[in-house]
């Protein structure tokens, strides 16, 4: 057996499990998200007269969005796999 052939078959194994994609989902999501929030409150702070405390009150509630906007993700993506497997077993 070739490497190359490992390592394809390792990245196969690797990509099947249901713990590494959600944590490469996740990876992702909180990258794109979190560079947006960054932006926002780097605007927020520096362009506009907003006191300190607005910067802080928007990322506190972003915190919180981000961890329901998520789940709400996480809750479709697992009932999509589901429906898909009801249709493949009949």
């Amino acid at each position: 057996m070739s490497e190359e052939e490992t390592s394809i078959g390792f990245w196969s194994k690797l990509n099947s499990n249901p713990t590494f994609r959600a944590f490469l989902l996740f990876s992702m999501f909180r990258a794109v998200y979190g560079a947006g929030i960054l932006i926002v409150t780097w605007l927020l702070a520096s362009e506009t007269e907003a006191p300190l405390w607005a910067s802080i009150g928007f990322l506190l509630c972003s915190m919180v969005f981000s961890r329901v906007l998520f789940r709400f993700l996480k809750s479709r993506g697992h009932s999509e796999q589901a429906s898909d497997s009801d249709q493949m077993l009949g």
